[in-house]
């Protein structure tokens, strides 16, 4: 009876370590959020410079690497994020993977988040086509799914 409770006893423990064992690094998300997209065509000029949006400078800006939205990897699939709160925010240069589906669209886009958007998405206009199959314009606001996905599969190192 003793050797059954010491080798229950072990196997309980192991069994709790297992299961108490984190997750892989590079996991970060493995379910889409639902989430509102609306576009504003202010990020589809790859001129406009960085010092405009939230993602500027500062110890998580961008403006050193980036100085233009066109120098971004990912331009013109960019905009603001819900996760983004202000000036400087830790989530600047985040990779977003928004994905949009409804009759005959299913569409997948990875986004970098440069910029505040309270409650959703704020892409580019030519992003927004990408996500909606070219129905930007005529959908105006969409609600899709999002993951964060690692930054470089965005480009941002």
């Amino acid at each position: 009876m003793k050797s059954f409770t010491a080798i229950s006893c072990a196997l309980l423990t192991a069994a709790h370590l297992v299961s108490a064992a984190p997750a892989p690094a590079s996991t970060i998300a493995t379910t889409g959020q639902t989430v509102q997209v609306s576009y504003d065509e202010k990020y589809d000029v790859g001129t406009t410079s960085m010092n405009t949006v939230a993602c500027s400078d500062g110890v998580n800006g961008l403006v050193n690497d980036y100085p233009t939205f066109g120098s971004l990897p990912t331009f013109p699939l960019i905009g603001g994020a819900l996760t983004i709160d202000g000036w400087d925010s830790p989530a600047c240069g985040t990779c977003y993977q928004l994905h949009f589906e409804s009759g005959n669209i299913n569409e997948t886009i990875n986004v970098t988040a440069i910029d505040v958007a309270s409650g959703g998405f704020n892409i580019g206009l030519e992003a927004m086509n990408r996500l909606t199959d070219n129905q930007a314009v005529s959908l105006g606001v969409v609600t899709a799914t999002y993951v964060q996905v690692d930054k470089s599969v965005c480009g941002i190192e």
